[in-house]
């Protein structure tokens, strides 16, 4: 009798196992990663130096109250307007409440309250400053310009899944130079929720759901406008289950659905608590921050107006308002063009809510170039267009924006408008 005798591999014996190598892993990260934060942080240092250039020249910042653009310095600017609320409630917290202005009959009727400013930024700025002794103002500064570099990130790579690296390379330049970027490097909540919508538009892409809620849940934290971040996870999540049901399941999408809107609602059953009133919050940004939507009434009226010189509508800030109409009307002509290009839905639904939130409500029209900025997806079009130029031609283009950007984002946001 024939007897085959098979011997199984002895795994344990075997004094090698496959580690991967951190320098290796390391390097891959900063070969990938590298370009897009070099492209963002040097065309970001550029306009930020023209615009402390500008500021310093014209020397004006020292006439104004610290509170509302003054200071001894010309970086002090970058702590002022909401800068001021956000270090107050990051060294204070909140004191919700509904306060009438005595004997105020017109627009104004109740008094400013930092409860109009979500928790997230100034509670990393509060941990930040105890952790590093910075103080709120340095602290600030710090979680938006690492927020700054993140968002560029998240940008490079939503656009480099649909465009290649070298789009992804622009979109992250275009970040740094865009209309209302000057808030990127300021004491301000803008790049920290950029980062955390691109990321989440990031994961929704690659299918990452419970992450795409929780980075969704958080930008709810953070700022009121990521009703439209919620919006365009829901609508994917919705087309995911229709489509791909069988593959995928539906439970992770119906939590990613569930979990995204917590941070929002959360705040403001919070405020409303507080205040007596569960729409205490939009009472206030009515009555004390004359924000309201209007379907677009105020807006139109300023695209009226300024192109035909006239400045007798609400908040008239000239030159920052007619940075605002550029803004518009090229949002008008990149829309189309985004959604010609047929990308996921949340591409296509995050930007289009955003921009009906904006241009649907009475506000600081100078502060469209800023509301807008989270509007990512709009570099997309752009990108993929100046992608066919030279590398070389590229760098000339987007350098000669970043030096602009010192002026029409940095000075005309902070100086002559109201950011």
């Amino acid at each position: 009798m024939n007897t085959t005798l098979t011997v199984s591999p002895d795994h344990t014996a075997s004094p090698h196992r496959v580690v991967p190598d951190r320098r290796q892993r390391l390097h891959r990260l900063a070969v990938r990663y590298g370009p897009p934060l070099a492209m963002y942080g040097v065309l970001k240092l550029i306009g930020f130096s023209v615009f402390m250039y500008l500021l310093d020249s014209a020397g004006d910042f020292r006439a104004k109250n610290p509170r509302f653009g003054g200071g001894a310095h010309p970086w002090d600017v970058l702590g002022t307007w909401d800068g001021w609320w956000y270090q107050q409630i990051a060294a204070h917290g909140y004191h919700p409440e509904l306060r009438p202005i005595p004997g105020a009959t017109g627009l104004i009727t109740l008094e400013g309250n930092s409860a109009a400013f979500f928790p997230l930024y100034p509670a990393l700025m509060r941990l930040v400053s105890e952790v590093t002794g910075l103080g709120t103002y340095g602290a600030g500064l710090l979680v938006s310009v690492i927020a700054s570099f993140a968002a560029a990130l998240g940008i490079y790579a939503v656009t480099a899944h649909l465009g290649g690296p070298r789009a992804g390379l622009t979109a992250a330049g275009l970040w740094a130079v865009w209309p209302g970027s000057g808030v990127e490097w300021a004491v301000y909540s803008d790049s920290l929720y950029v980062a955390l919508a691109a990321w989440a538009c990031y994961a929704v892409m690659r299918r990452n759901w419970i992450t795409a809620g929780l980075l969704t849940c958080a930008a709810g934290l953070n700022r009121p406008t990521a009703v439209a971040l919620i919006a365009a996870l829901a609508v994917a999540a919705l087309l995911a289950i229709h489509r791909h049901r069988r593959h995928e399941g539906i439970l992770r999408p119906l939590v990613a659905v569930a979990v995204a809107p917590l941070g929002l609602l959360g705040y403001l059953a919070w405020v409303g608590h507080r205040m007596g009133d569960y729409g205490g919050y939009f009472k206030l940004q009515s009555g004390a921050w004359a924000h309201e939507f209007d379907y677009g009434k105020y807006t139109l009226d300023v695209l009226t107006s300024v192109p035909v010189g006239h400045d007798d509508y609400l908040f008239a800030w000239p030159y920052a308002d007619i940075v605002g109409v550029c803004v518009v009307l090229l949002a008008a002509v990149l829309v189309p063009l985004l959604i010609r290009l047929r990308p996921p839905a949340v591409l296509v639904v995050y930007p289009a809510v955003t921009l009906a939130l904006v241009l649907g409500s009475q506000q600081i029209f100078g502060n469209v170039s800023r509301y807008l900025l989270p509007a990512f997806p709009l570099f997309i079009p752009l990108a993929l267009a100046l992608r066919r130029l030279s590398l070389r031609l590229q760098l000339t283009a987007l350098s000669t924006a970043a030096v602009a950007s010192g002026s029409y984002a940095g000075y005309v946001l902070f100086e002559l408008g109201v950011p």
